[in-house]
């Protein structure tokens, strides 16, 4: 027999004070609320109730043993209801992993927003370049920008993620403006540590063939790192234009060769198939969507809003 049943119906005889009005309760016999009190005896080795034929009374351990059925139904039911609660709101913590530079200049600013819809939810925002294991690593929704490789995950696409090559004006006034690909053989080019060998300079128009640039005298994992390391004109940074565009806009950086940038790479929100995901999950899938999804236009990447320099502009400036 099911012990937790048991358990209840045992509670139920101790409370109704009879066999009877357990049996009505359960909508069970007499003769089975008896077996399911004897089956806990037998598994417990001792009697928990002395019964007459007019009045049953509880033995000392019967005693105890109720009130310790009575905490483990009611955390039980607890349980229960807020499983249910969870299935019904938006509440509980939602564990999200993000590329660094989407999540803190993009996501972060847009979390504020969506906790202060749903009250209920915290949020722990995990950032990292690296692709993570979404069951081992405990994660309820992430971003991955690139090609897919995991079918069994649901993907939903986000704006694609464009890159811009950049570099101060005053190192542009020093070591000169590459017009094409080629031309950054002679210049400082900054690496990020993370690039594929698929993705690393290789530039729009030049094919599968990567652009020959000499070794990095600095690279990092960071693309805020190479940022600074741009604005106080060292080199030419290539990192996206989330990051980027503000400056390019302020004039802190000068956006070069936009013809031979790097084509956008798919970005999408992915998250483990669930035929009933919870409202929190939903919620903030749908909140991303509606930020950053696909149809929508992508307010921190309209090239229209850049400021970078002209091909005439920049022939006025020989290359390095």
């Amino acid at each position: 027999m099911d012990k937790l049943r048991s358990m209840e119906i045992f509670v139920a005889v101790v409370d109704s004070g009879s066999f009877t009005a357990a049996s009505e309760a359960f909508n069970i016999s007499p003769v089975m609320v008896g077996k399911h009190v004897r089956e806990l005896e037998e598994r417990l080795g001792t009697r928990l109730l002395t019964r007459t034929t007019r009045r049953q009374n509880l033995t000392e351990i019967g005693r105890q043993y109720v009130e310790r059925c009575r905490q483990i139904l009611a955390d039980i039911a607890a349980a229960e209801s807020g499983a249910e609660a969870m299935r019904t709101s938006p509440r509980g913590l939602l564990t999200i992993s993000a590329p660094v530079s989407f999540g803190s200049q993009l996501m972060a600013p847009a979390i504020a927003d969506y906790l202060s819809l749903y009250p209920e939810v915290s949020l722990d925002l995990n950032l990292n370049d690296r692709v993570v294991d979404l069951v081992e690593d405990g994660i309820d929704v992430a971003v991955r920008i690139g090609k897919l490789d995991d079918s069994a995950l649901v993907a939903r696409p986000l704006q694609p993620y464009r890159m811009l090559i950049c570099a101060s004006p005053d190192y542009l006034a020093r070591a000169g403006t590459p017009l094409k690909p080629e031309d950054l053989a002679s210049h400082q080019c900054l690496d990020f540590m993370h690039w594929s060998k698929e993705v690393r300079w290789k530039l729009a128009a030049t094919g599968d063939r990567q652009v020959d640039v000499p070794a990095s005298r600095f690279r990092s994992n960071n693309g805020q790192a190479l940022r600074m390391v741009a604005l106080r004109g060292y080199g030419i940074v290539m990192q996206a234009e989330i990051l980027l565009g503000d400056d390019v806009r302020a004039g802190r950086l000068v956006s070069l060769l936009e013809d031979y940038a790097p084509p956008p790479r798919p970005t999408h929100l992915v998250y483990l198939r669930d035929r009933q995901p919870t409202p929190k999950l939903a919620t903030f899938i749908d909140f991303m969507l509606e930020r950053f999804g696909a149809k929508h236009g992508a307010n921190s990447q309209e090239k229209s809003t850049t400021k970078s320099m002209t091909k005439s502009e920049a022939k006025k400036k020989p290359a390095g």
